[in-house]
């Protein structure tokens, strides 16, 4: 029997379903945007496409410059009235749009398969992690926002495309928790309509949210420059970062900068191969699109043999392809590691990269099939970008120095500590990074050494949930750190005088408390 789409699950359904349950903010046309306590038609719709097999999918409502100005200082009024909220209100309200998220949480997860390529275990994970994480937020904010007061104005949140809910929807419900007004750009590349769904549940509860929709030059002045913004929350990679750094870092405004990093595994004095299987495994959940990725082995020259005899068996039985492509129509979804890149640029740029690297010296040890994949017969399958290794990346490629945010993985071979140092901090600063070492002495020495915010010990790191602290080295992160009571002080005010936990260019790291 072929494959086909689950019953229900198609994006006409789903559509159908988001103006059922929101027919305020999903017309039968278009999406609209949200500003000024109102629902607009401002802004030009973008002709998108699913990644998943290219149907045509409702695309961001694109405002110009003068618009998100507009916008801006209404959120800016808003403000001032929520931030005279009392805190049981903000958590009486919060609590009621969670509540709403769960009981939408099918239909997020949904337009998260279609819109991003999640498959449906990546999407309902991501839905579930930002329900579960603000209500632990709900039950712990009066102790976090004791003597702590709102932003001068509203927080200004740009985020990629990855994680509309645990990491964007997250951030903005809990910057409304701690007394703010919340202005968030809609990711250009996908998300906006899990997004609208999540907006158009926040304001029938009176929260002060604000979405739109544009590039990120366009709209940069009024939601990065603008006076009236208190906080900046900017979650993307390196070239737009550094733009955006240049205008707040040394600036009075408050701000929290994630970049990317080159996430490494270094492998050193090692025997533990069959939890390390495991490892390798996990780490093509969402074909590594995501900030805390680890694409990078870097290996002792003598455990070669062994990684490879561990590394190759696993990446073979990767299984990707149409996240909703079922034999029959009782049939769950498939478990699949991942289903396509965020789109087809996004897969040609890849076969380029690795191409360009093996004709530059680099040994590709292995390269999946597309055949492999988990398709409808006759589908689109652009976007779509199998597992690649290459052994030795050679030093003018990409593949060398920055994450490829896509299911490419890249081994280097040293002889000595200083060598796995050195080609562990390659990128100059990362989020997270693993050391993979018998003895927990060396371990925690080399550990030491690496430019990483987290280091794991024979385990991988993540971004963290709810009381974990969340951070980055060297280019991978600027201003304020997140997570757990840092997360709510790096939107509020405390005592005069108070300095930030994180990574600011005036003064060293310490620890909180």
């Amino acid at each position: 029997m072929t494959l086909d789409v689950k019953p229900g699950t198609g994006w006409a359904a789903v559509y159908d379903r988001c103006r059922d349950a929101a027919p305020e903010a999903f017309h039968d046309d278009r999406l609209l945007n949200y500003w000024d306590g109102g629902w607009s038609r401002d802004g030009v719709p973008e002709p998108s496409t699913s990644p998943v097999d290219g149907t045509a999918i409702a695309g961001p409502p694109l405002i110009d410059g003068a618009a998100a100005t507009r916008a801006v200082r209404a959120s800016a009024d808003q403000h001032r009235a929520w931030a005279e909220t009392p805190l049981a209100e903000r958590k009486a309200r919060v609590t009621a749009v969670v509540d709403e998220l769960a009981e939408h949480r099918d239909l997020l997860a949904l337009l998260l398969v279609w819109e991003i390529g999640k498959p449906w275990q990546s999407a309902t994970a991501d839905v579930d992690r930002c329900i579960d994480g603000v209500r632990w937020y709900v039950t712990e904010i009066d102790r976090m926002i004791a003597g702590r007061g709102s932003m001068a104005g509203p927080v200004s949140n740009i985020a990629s495309w990855n994680y509309p809910m645990s990491v964007l929807m997250h951030a903005m419900l809990v910057q409304m928790l701690a007394g703010n007004a919340v202005i968030a750009k809609a990711p250009t590349d996908g998300g906006v309509s899990c997004l609208t769904l999540a907006t158009a549940l926040a304001t029938r509860h009176g929260l002060p949210v604000t979405l739109i929709s544009g590039g990120g030059a366009e709209l940069s002045e009024a939601l990065v420059g603008s006076p009236e913004i208190g906080c900046l929350s900017f979650v993307g990679g390196r070239g737009a970062g550094g733009a955006v750094a240049a205008s707040v870092v040394g600036s009075d405004k408050r701000y929290i900068l994630e970049q990317e990093g080159l996430n490494c595994w270094g492998i050193w004095e090692f025997s533990d191969w069959a939890t390390l299987s495991g490892h390798i495994r996990k780490s093509f959940d969402y074909a590594k699109q995501r900030c805390t990725a680890y694409p990078r082995y870097v290996v002792q020259r003598s455990l070669f043999d062994q990684f490879l005899a561990t590394y190759l068996p696993v990446v073979r039985e990767i299984s990707f392809g149409h996240p909703l492509a079922v034999r029959s129509p009782d049939d769950p979804l498939p478990a699949l590691d991942f289903g396509p890149m965020i789109n087809d640029a996004k897969a040609k740029e890849l076969r380029d990269t690795v191409d360009d690297a093996v004709g530059r010296g680099g040994v590709p040890i292995y390269r999946g099939d597309l055949d492999a994949g988990w398709f409808i017969p006759g589908q689109q399958t652009s976007a779509y970008f199998a597992p690649v290794a290459i052994l030795e990346p050679p030093a003018s490629s990409p593949l060398h120095h920055a994450e490829p945010f896509g299911p490419v993985d890249t081994i280097v071979l040293v002889d000595t500590e200083a060598e796995l140092l050195a080609a562990m901090n390659a990128s100059n600063g990362a989020l997270v990074a693993s050391v993979a070492c018998d003895d927990e002495s060396t371990a925690q020495r080399l550990a030491a050494e690496v430019q990483a915010f987290k280091v794991g010990i024979n385990r991988p790191r993540s971004r963290g949930d709810r009381d974990e602290v969340f951070g980055g080295r060297g280019a991978s992160w600027r201003g304020a750190f997140v997570g757990g009571d840092l997360l709510v002080q790096a939107v509020t005010h405390g005592p005069t005088g108070e300095r930030l936990y994180g990574n600011f260019p005036s003064y060293t790291l310490y620890p909180p408390g």
